[in-house]
């Protein structure tokens, strides 16, 4: 039977013969945190209670918009090298993934778990943010290796957030922070026509003599 030990060692008594004496030898073995996931009401009491939030997003979604008071270290960064097979990737990324959803190319970042380690000691409690919830995923098992215990993240990220759940800075909505490029301008332009079309509509439905005599002033009709 395992038997929970100081420091948190789990050892299981093994207990062997030899000459007649018995010796008992014990098997350590550690303890690894787990991730914890919770929602923003969630993440937000965590908050209150002292963790600390580790922001793990590129350096554009963060200017756009992050939490008041966060730590900043990106898991991936912008991928500058030039290297041919990069240049290309990168070619590629930029007239399509950059151009409609405003993404930079990017690769993991080479000190990310120092550039923490230099800001935040190991018994920290960390809330690791991103917009989606796919990197702070990963960048939260990567400190779970490296001895950090105490980690939550959210679950689907920053975008499932309420407005308003935390105090924020930038020149958008947190939630709204991984909004860009064309996809953004086409959403925008989307609603304005669909704002016409309605009110077109309720137009022809309440007032449908003017919009007959509209209709015949049109010099395409």
């Amino acid at each position: 039977m395992a038997v929970l030990g100081l420091g948190g060692a789990v050892f299981s008594p093994r207990i062997f013969r030899a000459s007649g004496r018995i010796s008992t030898r014990r098997k350590f073995s550690s303890i690894r945190a787990e991730v914890i996931f919770v929602n923003g009401d969630e993440a937000k009491k965590l908050v209150n209670e002292g963790y600390k939030i580790l922001d793990v997003r590129d350096k554009t979604q963060f200017e756009r918009a992050h939490i008041k008071s966060c730590y900043h270290v990106p898991f991936f960064i912008e991928n500058n090298d030039n290297d041919v097979g990069t240049i290309i990737k990168r070619t590629v990324h930029n007239n399509f993934s950059g151009l409609f959803f405003g993404l930079p190319f990017t690769k993991q970042n080479p000190d990310f778990i120092k550039s923490i380690k230099e800001q935040l000691p190991t018994d920290s409690k960390l809330l690791v943010v991103c917009q989606e919830g796919l990197r702070s995923t990963a960048a939260a098992n990567q400190l779970e290796r490296v001895g950090y215990q105490n980690l939550a993240c959210i679950v689907s990220g920053l975008q499932s957030l309420q407005p308003g759940t935390f105090e924020s800075v930038g020149k958008t909505e947190i939630e709204n922070a991984g909004k860009a490029g064309l996809v953004q301008v086409q959403g925008k332009i989307s609603v304005v026509l669909g704002t016409v079309l309605i009110c077109a509509f309720l137009f022809i439905t309440f007032f449908p003599d003017q919009a007959e005599k509209l209709l015949q002033m049109n010099p395409l009709s």
